[in-house]
């Protein structure tokens, strides 16, 4: 009887390296991680040796160079993140204080101010993180923000289901337009990297991921708010229109303060 002869295949570890830990945004800086400026990550690349015909050796594609970022395209991820939180801050509170007066009247209306509530507080959550992960400096216009959306629930519920749904449709106006604008930003650093043969950093990918859900989440609920009649509010016009340019001129305020 012929011996066969087995070949052993070396490996190596791809234990990927433990989580780092995500602290509050507001946690004192110096017990955060180590910055991951540039949103550059590693990996390991398996070995997976030769084929078993000697004949044929299996070789692997050497991996697309690392797209680089500018330093405006840093500070436009650390902008993004920033008016991000703090929308999303903004939004768990107004649903916070419209809820009660909306199911006190509505009550078939509490799923569904439960579900978007606990949609913002999700996103709230992931930026929280994001913030804390890339050290970016949080808005200080937080204590402003604040109060202002506490208030804007609070005085759009006491006007009634109408209102306060026509509150949601202009928020989720411009906080969806706004995502859109930043999804379309990283696409067109995508194309360019692409086209000098690179690509993408992996935290820049799930990045742009997370960007466009939850973008989407965020329009989900202004197609909620004008199914649940947010264009009957009286008076329709100049609340909406009050509202979304509060929401413009908060944005452009976050972006640098």
């Amino acid at each position: 009887m012929k011996s066969i002869a087995l070949r052993r295949y070396p490996f190596t570890s791809c234990r990927p390296p433990a989580s780092p830990q995500v602290l509050d945004f507001l946690a004192p800086s110096t017990l955060r991680q180590p910055s991951c400026r540039g949103f550059k990550t590693t990996s390991v690349t398996p070995f997976w040796g030769k084929s078993q015909d000697s004949s044929q050796q299996t070789t692997t594609p050497a991996p697309k160079p690392k797209y680089v970022l500018s330093q405006k395209q840093r500070e436009f991820l650390d902008s993004a993140l920033r008016v991000n939180q703090a929308g999303e801050l903004a939004a768990t509170l107004i649903y916070t204080a419209q809820t009660p007066q909306v199911v006190r009247s509505h009550p078939h209306l509490r799923p569904l101010m439960k579900h978007m509530y606990d949609q913002e507080a999700g996103h709230l959550s992931t930026f929280n993180q994001m913030v804390a992960k890339h050290r970016v400096r949080p808005t200080a216009m937080y204590p402003v923000w604040e109060v202002a959306a506490t208030f804007l629930g609070w005085s759009t519920a006491a006007m009634g289901r109408e209102a306060a749904m026509a509150c949601t449709e202009a928020v989720e106006t411009e906080i969806g337009s706004h995502y859109n604008d930043q999804v379309r930003e990283i696409l067109s650093w995508q194309a360019e990297a692409e086209s000098r043969g690179e690509e993408l950093d992996d935290e820049l990918k799930n990045m742009l991921t997370t960007f466009r859900r939850i973008r989407d989440e965020e329009l989900e609920h202004l197609d909620h708010a004008v199914e649940n009649d947010a264009k009957e509010a009286r008076p329709y016009d100049p609340l909406v229109n009050v509202i979304r340019f509060g929401c413009k001129a908060a944005i452009k305020i976050s972006e640098k303060v």
